[in-house]
């Protein structure tokens, strides 16, 4: 496991990489939930230091498990793997920052109705942090004010978003605060369907069973004449 050396006056400790950055957090005195972004706590050079840590925890994991990955050939190298698959890849949402986005100003003035989707998401249940594999539209109503963003710029911010343990009601909320600030549209409204595989390998082991929820803002939420519009042109089939 990867240490560092602090001086305290007279006194030198070891700390282990992840009380570092979590001891930054907290004297910012801000929270670090799962589904929380932590990169502007990360220095560089950090991420291959923690990425060694966790995959020695991981290893006691396995080793807590009996399994032998000292002459398992399946499991030799799993803890790494592991490791580097959560930080670089299922959840690096958390340890990256947003991605970079292009903002147009709205120079013809668009109002219309403008959709977005499906944009195939994958995220990771908090609870057992089994897949979530599923879809999001979005809905925007622009104003003479909005910044104009790319399309795929869409997807990235999802895929940041959802790059985090969450649970879905809140992943879309916090895909739509993100939209609202890029965007400053009139209207947003986002909808994700998606399959849950804490019920597809676990408890009830029901393959059948998607979520669908909602997230409306602004001109969507009180306007039932364009919340209409919206979910009758989004496809679910």
């Amino acid at each position: 496991m990867t240490t560092y050396s602090r001086q305290d006056g007279d006194e030198t400790s070891a700390t282990v990489i992840s009380d570092r950055i979590r001891a930054r957090i907290r004297s910012a005195s801000r929270r670090f939930n799962a589904n929380d972004n932590i990169s502007e706590f990360i220095e560089p050079g950090e991420i291959d230091a923690l990425l060694e840590e966790v995959a020695g925890k991981m290893e006691a994991v396995l080793e807590s498990l009996v399994i032998d990955t000292e002459n398992d050939h399946n499991t030799n190298q799993t803890a790494r793997r592991v490791a580097k698959m959560y930080l670089t890849e299922v959840f690096k949402g958390r340890y990256e920052p947003a991605p970079p986005v292009t903002e147009f100003p709205n120079a013809e003035s668009l109002a219309e109705l403008m959709i977005v989707g499906p944009i195939t998401v994958r995220s990771a249940c908090s609870h057992h942090l089994c897949p979530i594999m599923g879809r999001v539209w979005v809905g925007i109503l622009p104003n003479e004010h909005s910044n104009l963003i790319g399309l795929s710029k869409y997807s990235r911010l999802a895929e940041w978003i959802m790059g985090r343990p969450q649970i879905q009601e809140e992943a879309i909320s916090q895909l739509a605060d993100v939209l609202m600030e890029k965007v400053t549209p009139n209207g947003l409204a986002v909808v994700m369907e998606a399959d849950h595989f804490c019920m597809h390998w676990r408890g009830v082991k029901d393959t059948g069973a998607k979520m669908i929820n909602s997230v409306m803002r602004g001109a969507f939420l009180k306007d039932a004449t364009l919340r209409r519009e919206f979910l009758s042109l989004i496809s679910k089939e």
